[in-house]
């Protein structure tokens, strides 16, 4: 079975609604199964988008698309 990318978006909107989950009860491994992801996982997109709105995770992709650019730029 193929791997589904989720978009920075689609984390962000996520973790708001595991944030809602949690605080009607809900732990973490439920939570979890609701979406279909791992523990690991969870954990690794709240570290990563924990803090930032939907605007700020494209920011943040573009720059690392940029950057990652001029990596390649500059190893030529």
């Amino acid at each position: 079975m193929a791997r589904k990318r989720f978009t920075a978006e689609e984390i962000i909107h996520k973790l708001r609604e595991a944030e809602v989950l949690q605080a009607q009860g809900k732990n973490t491994p439920e939570v979890c199964k609701v979406f279909g992801v791992t523990d690991q996982t969870y954990y690794r997109w709240r570290k990563e988008y924990g803090g930032l709105k939907v605007d700020q995770a494209r920011r943040l992709k573009d720059l690392e698309k940029e950057n990652n650019q001029l990596k390649k730029l500059l190893a030529e």
